[in-house]
């Protein structure tokens, strides 16, 4: 079976960025599809990165350029799949291009629009921190340095009347008529790196998040620290804009908690607390911090001794328990909880509060898995084919995983899953044609009724109806992707379908000279 030698990479954060970098340089042609208006994913919103508190720009923000730089990377931002077809070797994907209002061959980022737009928005860079524009570049170190309008928000769409970018812009790349479009590409391989969101701390009402303005996520608190966010790096209140004093971090905000529906580990809340703690005493000498855990897991290199810094370099007070309640008093907060190593209950007053947000599946995950033919498991995680010996390899041939998408990681780990998803597209193309598995599934039209059972289990969406001369319609296997699970076979009642070397009289003929 021929091959077409280009991968479609979806997901444009840093794991994705590796994957199609690596795919790149390996020589193939890549095509990168980002439903943001800019790559960077959550890393471009971090300040720095544990352990080693590199700078997080410094270390994205040469991928982000190269992947703008590279010939053979053609990007998509601000589009999401719409469709796919087809089989390993031979993908047809249709790729939905959102309206942005702005005509990006045109448009040169500039920034004058930004200047003079006389709508605000809400900061989504920011984690709705202050406001942006109604038609913004997201942030300085965007890829693509485009900009585009928010409908919501822009004047021109609510109220019908503005027109100030339009009539501004140097280059004419305003469009308020644009509509969405869509773009085919045929690719070989597919690789999915959509990343993850961040838990709704809102569900938690005793934590008073969305109710006090200083109790606050850890997103929140990364752009605070940020020299980029809201405040230029300096750690101010959002409420009155002081300096806090006192600052307590919760950690496990929707991690290991049954009762919301989350009672997995997010893997990287532990670590990034302790990042934050020591930032929070580099930014101001005097605080206090107060960690409240359940209990730490840093199994990463150097991950112990990281959170060991933090508690005896930097007098991070670490207090083992839950706690049960957050609320007001005079300007400050009142977290009450509980210490379980020494069996009391402990109060501590606090300027401000981070919640350690876990980790949960992006949204749309599911309807993605539908479109690519691949499982998911029951917190909308994509699942792997085997966890140990197939780790970045789906149940659908010809398409792999990287990065958080497959459940919570960090950023090294991300990365390695990019490299590793690459190398698995490299070696499939390394040929020109791809030997199938034999043993699939064959329909025998005489017996086959068009029940339509075999094509409800078949996970791999290999089987479909053809219509024969007369209009009847009979049940048809798509060899290039069917797996030869035997789903199939085992549910039509006819038992007009069966595995090709695997027969039922081929099995019982076998097991007839077995007992003889």
């Amino acid at each position: 079976m021929p091959v077409n030698k280009r991968v479609l990479v979806i997901g444009g954060g840093v794991a994705g960025i590796q994957a199609a970098l690596d795919c790149a340089e390996g020589g193939l042609d890549v095509v990168m599809v980002e439903k943001r208006t800019s790559i960077g994913g959550k890393m471009a919103q971090l300040d720095k990165t544990f352990p080693t508190i590199d700078c997080s720009s410094c270390i994205l923000g040469p991928k982000m350029v190269d992947v703008s730089q590279k010939e053979n990377i053609t990007l998509y931002a601000a589009s999401e799949i719409e469709a796919i077809n087809g089989y390993i070797g031979n993908f047809s994907v249709q790729i939905r291009k959102k309206a942005t209002y702005v005509d990006w061959e045109a448009c040169t980022g500039c920034g004058l629009c930004m200047e003079k737009c006389p709508g605000k928005a809400p900061d989504a860079f920011n984690v709705g921190l202050g406001a942006t524009k109604a038609i913004n570049i997201p942030f300085p170190q965007a890829i693509p340095r485009k900009a585009a309008i928010d409908p919501k928000h822009c004047r021109q769409f609510t109220k019908g009347k503005c027109g100030v970018c339009k009539k501004l812009c140097p280059v004419s790349a305003i469009d308020f008529d644009m509509q969405d479009s869509i773009v085919t590409e045929e690719v070989g391989a597919i690789v999915v790196a959509t990343g993850y969101d961040l838990f709704d701390h809102s569900v938690y009402g005793e934590y008073g998040a969305g109710r006090y303005p200083d109790v606050i996520s850890g997103l929140q608190y990364e752009r605070i620290l940020s020299a980029s966010g809201p405040y230029g790096g300096h750690i101010r209140r959002p409420s009155d804009g002081r300096e806090p004093k006192d600052i307590v971090f919760i950690a496990c905000v929707g991690s290991r908690d049954p009762s919301v529906d989350r009672p997995y580990c997010s893997g990287v809340c532990c670590m990034y607390i302790a990042k934050q703690a020591i930032l929070t005493r580099d930014h101001l000498p005097d605080s206090n911090s107060y960690v409240f855990y359940m209990d730490i897991r840093a199994p990463g290199k150097n991950y112990d001794e990281f959170v060991r810094r933090a508690q005896e370099e930097y007098a991070v007070q670490y207090i083992r328990g839950r706690v049960g309640k957050i609320y007001p008093r005079g300007d400050r907060m009142v977290v009450q909880g509980a210490d379980t190593l020494l069996g009391v209950q402990v109060e501590v007053e606090a300027d401000l509060v981070v919640l350690a947000t876990g980790v949960e599946a992006s949204a749309g995950a599911g309807a993605l898995a539908e479109k690519l033919r691949i499982s998911y498991d029951q917190y909308g995680f994509y699942m792997e084919s085997h966890p140990k010996l197939r780790p970045v390899e789906t149940n659908t041939a010809g398409v792999y995983l990287a990065g958080a998408c497959q459940g919570p990681k960090d950023i090294p780990a991300s990365v390695a899953q990019g490299s590793a998803a690459a190398s698995k597209v490299q070696a499939l193309f390394s040929r020109d044609t791809i030997e199938t598995n034999p043993q699939v599934a064959l329909v025998n039209e005489r017996t086959c009724v068009a029940c339509g059972k075999c094509i409800e289990v078949c996970p791999f969406g290999a089987i479909r109806f053809k219509e024969l001369r007369g209009g009847i319609q009979k049940a048809e296997v798509l060899p290039s992707v069917c797996q030869g699970c035997g789903l199939c076979n085992a549910t039509c009642p006819p038992k007009a379908i069966q595995l090709q070397h695997s027969t039922d009289n081929q099995i019982l003929a076998a097991v007839n000279e077995l007992c003889a």
